[in-house]
């Protein structure tokens, strides 16, 4: 017989929250139509992302290319 040498997709785990913020998290997944695993699993990501030094989180990327857009004319002439 052999053994089974997969990886589970997924392994469970028990933890706990504050009311609050469990709460905050069910709202952001209900409103984008996600379970709340997902969400969870993709703030674990961004935190380990972080804690490495991997890459600048997503949102900071996007309000640089906000600010880009909007001021590229002014960081034009600042460097100058």
């Amino acid at each position: 017989m052999q053994a089974n040498t997969e990886k589970p997709t997924k392994v469970k785990f028990a933890t706990q929250a504050d009311p609050e913020v469990l709460e905050t998290l069910r709202g952001i997944a209900a409103s984008e139509g996600r379970q709340i695993q997902a969400i969870i699993d993709e703030a674990l990501r961004e935190y380990i992302e972080n804690r490495r030094g991997v890459k600048p989180r997503k949102h900071v990327l996007q309000a640089f290319g906000n600010s880009l857009a909007k001021y590229d004319d002014l960081y034009k002439e600042l460097s100058k």
